[in-house]
């Protein structure tokens, strides 16, 4: 094998670069490739993509397997051929999702707008597997929703594995005025926790669009003719228990619409659409004052939803996040009766021009009658639910927009317009927001900003938040914080060792403001951190605050100790643990007093087609006599099983136990059968079942059963 390496190495001929950028030419061909994981000949007439750079574990060495790839294109395709050395007994090949022990997998990612922030990622495993997502700001955060069209297939042979991947032009946007795009290949190798990418990236920061190398378009640029258009049609029936041993059946159809006049604009409107939700939302224990975020699951509303995201959120940060003045699950909300406001029509339109993006967005609700908890009757008005938004790049990657969200109602306007965006460097990000609220005639402002900088040997993270008493978006957007102001920041030192088992160190601290008006206080505290990650793939993070607080009159000395840890040491298994421990009012039990939770998950790969695993929650309530009040569990153990790929089982459990009442008091079950049959096209079966222990009974009692069966096909011109 050595031999062989060295033989590969000699031989094969890089491209060329230019001021430390890689670029490579793009050569077209008259006659498509066969993507079916074979080397084909026509590969032979251009050049290898190579001289791969290792991220992790060791930054910077030679990196242990050979990895090199090919770049063709025909009239309306692209092609990557992706070849990866390996010995076979070390090559994980797992069905499924690739976010799910997705095994050995290569990525090839293009920024297609040349704009140097946000590109597109085509990830295939050695098992063939896909998934596809868009990097945004700059590769600092990831929109997994985008689902494009773009075919794939690998092979496994007794030196490695090949890939081939095929992508129309059609099926993407881009600029077609440009000289080039930029082009940037991944390789994961799970047996050595090995990252390799083609271009080079600083430890502190990561990937990045703004460095990727260069497809250079010679003697062809990409331009698509036709009709670009997807046309979904959908044939769903729902049987739903009423109660009393009765159901009713709802046959139904609805129809959805992409298309593209051009290769930098998208249309999308839905009509009827179903939106049952296959999964419930997790449990989700609330003390504060504040209502509860839950995250939108509706392809409709998740689908090209990038242009509408306000800038500077970060991946895997959670430090900043800007406020969510688009809320979805406003649209077609759930009522106090559990049903839901259905959805008459809805459409949307992204796309870009040069340096600017814009979207829009309107939706139509109906009346709906529903009863409220208490037992009266109410109503849910008609409305209109509209966006607009509008970005520009500014400074290199930096970015300016302005969105609009709005419903109308019979006799009532709400709202809210807002400014935001980012300056950017490779290692910085400062985000900004300003808001004002629109209820009629009334309305207030809000602002947000956020700072980030993680150099080599020094990181830096500030956040700002202000909200205005008045400031109303609750009938588009979620920002529950009226009458607020909050500051926090951190600095400290940064280490990555260049060999051993640890991979970074932070050790920081800083300054922590919270106001809320309706206390006329000011909280403040100083904030502690550790934070510790290895090469292995795991790591643990400590934070401790020491503060003053005020709820409701009450003054307090409060603290906090928080603990999170993740493992991913293994192919076949990864962990997380969290837990906590504070001083803080209780509002739910109106009293001051120690609160406490613990938690974990836990994925198993069984074999190479079934998955299990659980997450797990624990929420102590004290009580100010310093007892334990109450205990509160919440289990949500899983299994999937993916016999081949696009065709998965999936049964889950959800399950709460209070230890005041030492009973089960909610049980839910689900299951979804769904399988791809087609590019884009669907079946999908699932059952669905809730068991709640009611006040005046006390025993478990079904309250809700659906079956949903759905069909969905997708027709492409």
């Amino acid at each position: 094998m050595k031999k062989i390496f060295t033989l590969i190495l000699l031989s094969s001929i890089t491209v060329y670069s230019n001021n430390d950028q890689k670029v490579v030419p793009l050569k077209k061909i008259d006659t498509p490739i066969v993507v079916d994981g074979i080397i084909d000949k026509a590969w032979d007439s251009v050049n290898e993509i190579s001289g791969f750079f290792q991220l992790a574990p060791y930054y910077g060495k030679d990196p242990s397997k050979h990895t090199y790839a090919k770049i063709l294109t025909t009239e309306t395709s692209l092609y990557c051929l992706i070849v990866c050395y390996d010995d076979p007994l070390n090559i994980q090949q797992n069905t499924g999702k690739l976010d799910d022990f997705g095994g050995d997998v290569v990525s090839l990612m293009l920024d297609t707008f040349g704009d140097k922030r946000t590109a597109y990622k085509f990830a295939v495993s050695a098992a063939g597997v896909r998934a596809d997502c868009r990097l945004l700001d700059d590769a600092r955060n990831r929109d997994y929703n985008w689902d494009g069209i773009w075919f794939s297939d690998s092979k496994v042979y007794d030196w490695g594995y090949v890939v081939e991947i095929e992508i129309p032009y059609k099926s993407i946007q881009y600029n077609s005025n440009l000289e080039y795009w930029g082009i940037d290949i991944d390789r994961w190798i799970p047996s050595i926790s090995e990252d390799q990418y083609w271009c080079r990236y600083e430890q502190n920061e990561g990937q990045r669009v703004s460095k990727f190398g260069k497809l250079l378009f010679e003697d062809f640029k990409p331009s698509v003719k036709g009709l670009n258009l997807e046309i979904y049609p959908t044939a769903f029936g729902k049987l739903t228990y009423l109660g009393g041993n009765k159901y009713k059946m709802d046959p139904n159809a609805g129809l959805d619409i992409f298309y593209n006049p051009s290769p930098q604009l998208t249309l999308q409107v839905t009509a009827n659409p179903d939106f049952a939700q296959i999964e419930a939302d997790p449990y989700d224990f609330n003390i504060s004052r504040y209502e509860s975020f839950f995250s939108e699951r509706r392809p409709f509303f998740i689908q090209g939803n990038e242009i509408f995201m306000p800038s500077g959120r970060q991946r895997n940060s959670g430090f900043y996040t800007p406020l969510e003045l688009f809320y979805s699950r406003r649209i077609g909300k759930k009522l106090p009766d559990g049903r839901e406001v259905p959805i008459i029509f809805g459409a949307k339109a992204f796309g870009r021009y040069d340096d600017w993006e814009y979207g829009g967005f309107v939706a139509r609700t109906p009346k709906k009658d529903f009863t409220n908890y208490d037992g009266t009757n109410a109503s849910e008005p008609s409305a209109y639910f509209i966006s607009g938004r509008v970005k520009k790049q500014i400074i290199g990657n930096s970015n300016v927009g302005v969105l609009f969200v709005g419903k109308q109602t019979t006799g009532n306007t709400y709202g809210v317009l807002d400014v935001d965006g980012a300056f950017r460097g490779s290692s910085w990000q400062l985000s900004y927001q300003l808001a004002r609220s629109i209820k009629n005639s009334d309305g207030d402002y809000a602002a947000s900003m956020g700072y980030m900088n993680f150099s080599e040997n020094w990181a830096t993270g500030i956040r700002t938040r202000y909200i205005g008493e008045n400031f109303d978006v609750d009938q588009v957007g979620y920002v529950p914080w009226k009458g607020t102001f909050h500051l926090a920041s951190f600095t400290g030192p940064i280490w990555y060792p260049k060999e051993g088992a640890v991979s970074q160190i932070l050790i920081y601290t800083g300054p922590v403001l919270d106001y809320e008006k309706v206390d006329n206080y000011t909280d403040h505290g100083w904030l502690f951190g550790y934070n510790m990650q290895f090469r292995s793939n795991w790591g643990f993070e400590v934070n401790a605050s020491l503060g003053k607080s005020k709820d409701l009159k009450v003054k307090y000395d409060s603290y906090q100790l928080t603990y999170s840890s993740w493992f991913s040491i293994n192919p076949k298994w990864n962990a997380n643990i969290w837990g906590g421990y504070t001083k803080t009012y209780n509002f739910s039990r109106d009293y001051l007093a120690f609160y406490s939770w613990a938690g974990g998950s836990f994925s198993l790969k069984a074999s190479d087609i079934i998955r299990l695993g659980t997450s797990l929650n624990m929420w102590i309530e004290g009580n100010p006599s310093g007892n334990v009040e109450d205990i509160t569990y919440n289990a949500r153990p899983w299994i999937s099983i993916t016999p081949v790929n696009d065709l998965n089982f999936y049964l889950y459990i959800d399950n709460l136990f209070v230890k005041s009442s030492d009973k089960l008091e909610r049980v839910f079950i689900g299951g979804l059968f769904s399988y791809q049959f087609s590019p884009k096209s669907w079946i999908y079966f699932a059952i669905n079942e809730a068991r709640n222990r009611f006040n005046s009974t006390r025993t478990m009692e079904l309250s809700d059963r659906v079956s949903v069966l759905k069909i969905k096909y997708l027709y492409y011109f």
